[in-house]
């Protein structure tokens, strides 16, 4: 096989050799200790090096890569210790995640690579948002990520690809197409000739290339990568090579014709590297010789430096510890007891709930300059309800940024941003729209920070709630969608006090926070607000309403259904507690409420089934069972989807049977 060595001088060309090599013979002595029962899993990318090693080899030591299952090349070209990877993958406790995750599910800042989740296409909106940081720090850098033959299927390709190219992005996506997705060949996959064909259609430029030439990929990425820094755009390439093994050990390969491996066992790129290097005199037979037991060698002290680790202990403090990103209120905070204006720091105004949120978005954008807001129609027009309107005049295009219609491909650029130190927020046009971005909020923001320690920084704001006779698509209560994920926050303010100050504790807090605010309180609802920037604490019921007959534990707009009727019964004694935050819950706001009545009514406009007041009833029967004086009652609305008609909609919300529920709770 003939190489085209370039300008390359021979150090250079043994180099490249070395790092090709040493993943190999890595992935060699894997396969054995899997036989021997001492890993569990493995993802072989035997056959692939060359894609992953000349990528890696092509980029800055500061760049993010985004890999997958076989691109082992990318941590061993990155100088990751070998044995803290060997206690990786025996999933140990001193390995990279500290056990939680398998294989190459990892990531490291400190060697810039972000970890894969199984879903395979959100990380190429990811490399996205590390790019956008790149251009608004106006760095000279690219970011480049890694997905196969199948992963071309999927939706998170399209938008991927879309957003980058709309919004000329210096990206790399590379594309390994070893023929196989799975089991599945890549006739079943895609109709086009070739995968690179696919780049016209989004406005880009690409080339198809043989990924089993070392120098063929190095010598591209370099260049590709010149390219997308001076052109300020993304490229697309495919990388044609083949899977030696199965998609993993267990799957195995009867599913592959075996005439296949043997057109393609001469076409290893380790093999025929080396032999032209011994060709071209570059190294001898006694210098590959050396290299290897030199590497065997490495392999094996390395691992025997892994196999002595600590015994694995749990610790189950430290494993509920690491879900959420450590984080103290930076800000003044407004006392959460006060809901006066006597004694207070601040100086007030009278705020629409709707003004409220914009005042705490602007405030935030001023005293964040690395704050992005995202969403649809957002910029010159100012989002659907008009929140964001002037901001871009403010601002500018480059922080108030409109997107395509892709919310998957958004969210997962705001968890870029993050990788590179930025804040976002993203906003939903409509909460209901959320769905079609559910895996980038529920499987890699929720999850990144305890599987390697890495935070991630975004906002996404949700308009949501019924009362506005908006139909079955723009109404829902979703927010139990999210209360269930560990490593999501959700805040959903009842008034303009709370919407202000929850926003701005939303965007400081490192965590993923989903914000709810309701449609219907946008222009409906006024009160006194701070003029200052200030916090309300994320995690704090507030007791808006002393009594001792019934507790009505609720928030967003059905704390105004609760207020309304305690005002038409004075006779009945309502402690009233507006959670704010549901996720963490304030337990302790909730036991003491239960202790003030023994009576309880749990109030949402969620449907009954799988709500909060679920979760909430639950946890009062078994840590307050001794102080009820009376079953825990649930007011929801009905289990259908929200109806358009406001006929039937005031039939469906939890409104219509408030009344119902507290007569139920005053008989016992």
């Amino acid at each position: 096989m003939y190489f085209d060595r370039k300008n390359l001088n021979n150090s250079e060309l043994i180099n490249i050799y070395k790092y090709l090599l040493l993943p190999r013979m890595i992935e060699e002595k894997m396969l054995i200790l899997l036989r021997q029962g001492k890993i569990s899993k493995w993802f072989s990318g035997i056959g692939q090096e060359a894609i992953a090693v000349g990528s890696t080899l092509a980029l800055q030591q500061d760049e993010w890569i985004m890999p997958l299952h076989r691109n082992l090349g990318v941590f061993t070209t990155r100088k990751m210790p070998l044995s803290k990877l060997f206690m990786q993958w025996q999933g140990n406790k001193e390995g990279y995640s500290k056990g939680r995750e398998r294989s190459f599910h990892f990531g490291s800042k400190e060697h810039f690579i972000c970890g894969m989740i199984s879903h395979l296409g959100p990380q190429l909106a990811v490399a996205d948002g590390v790019a956008l940081a790149y251009q608004l720090k106006q760095q000279q850098k690219v970011s480049l990520a890694f997905t196969g033959d199948g992963g071309t299927s999927e939706g998170d390709f399209h938008e991927a690809l879309n957003v980058a190219a709309v919004w000329n992005l210096p990206v790399i996506f590379i594309i390994e197409n070893n023929g196989y997705g799975l089991s599945t060949p890549v006739n079943e996959q895609y109709k086009c000739e070739y995968l690179i064909d696919k780049a016209k259609g989004y406005g880009m430029d690409g080339v198809r290339i043989d990924g089993n030439d070392i120098l063929a990929v190095y010598d591209t990425i370099k260049g590709v990568r010149d390219y997308c820094i001076q052109h300020q755009k993304p490229y697309l390439i495919e990388c044609t090579t083949f899977r030696m093994r199965g998609h993993e050990e267990a799957s195995g390969t009867k599913y592959v014709p075996q005439e296949l491996f043997e057109e393609w066992k001469q076409k290893d790129p380790i093999s025929n590297y080396e032999e032209w290097l011994l060709n071209e005199n570059i190294l001898s037979a006694n210098d590959i010789e050396t290299i290897r037991n030199e590497f065997k060698q490495y392999i094996e002290s390395e691992l025997l430096e892994a196999n002595q680790s600590k015994k694995f202990e749990v610790n189950t403090e430290e494993e509920l510890n690491d879900v959420f990103s450590k984080q103290s209120m930076v800000n003044s905070q407004w006392s959460i007891e006060n809901s006066s204006t006597h004694n207070s720091p601040f100086t007030f105004h009278d705020l629409r709930f709707i003004d409220a949120i914009k005042e705490g978005l602007h405030q935030s954008m001023q005293q964040h300059e690395h704050l992005i807001l995202m969403g649809q129609d957002i910029a010159e027009y100012g989002g659907a309800f008009k929140i964001t309107e002037g901001f871009v005049q403010k601002f500018g295009k480059h922080r108030v940024r409109n997107t395509p219609l892709c919310e998957s491909a958004i969210i997962g650029s705001a968890l870029g941003l993050s990788l590179e130190g930025f804040k976002s927020v993203v906003e939903m046009q409509f909460a209901d729209f959320v769905s079609v971005g559910f895996n980038q909020i529920v499987n890699n923001l929720a999850k990144i920070h305890y599987r390697w320690n890495q935070n991630a920084d975004v906002v996404i704001r949700m308009p949501t709630g019924a009362g506005v006779g908006a139909g079955p698509f723009h109404s829902q209560s979703n927010e139990a969608w999210f209360t269930h994920v560990a490593g999501l926050k959700v805040v959903y303010p009842s008034n303009p006090k709370d919407a202000k100050g929850l926003l701005i504790a939303a965007i400081n807090d490192p965590n993923p926070v989903l914000y709810f605010e309701h449609k219907a309180l946008y222009r409906s609802i006024s009160g006194e607000v701070p003029n200052e920037y200030y916090e309300i604490e994320i995690g704090k019921a507030f007791c808006l309403q002393e009594g001792d007959d019934i507790s009505i534990i609720t928030y967003g707009a059905a704390v105004h259904w609760a207020l309304e009727y305690a005002q038409e019964h004075k006779e009945i004694s309502f402690h009233i507690l507006d959670l704010r935050t549901l996720s963490p819950l304030d337990y302790e706001s909730i036991k003491a409420s239960v202790t003030k009545t023994g009576k309880v009514l749990i109030l949402h406009e969620d449907n009954l089934i799988g709500g909060i007041g679920g979760e909430i009833s639950a946890w009062i029967s078994e840590h307050c069972f001794e102080l009820l004086d009376a079953p825990v009652i649930r007011c929801a609305s009905l289990d259908t989807p929200i109806p358009f008609n406001p006929i039937l909609e005031n039939n469906f919300l939890a409104k219509a049977r408030l009344n119902d529920c507290i007569q139920k709770l005053l008989q016992y």
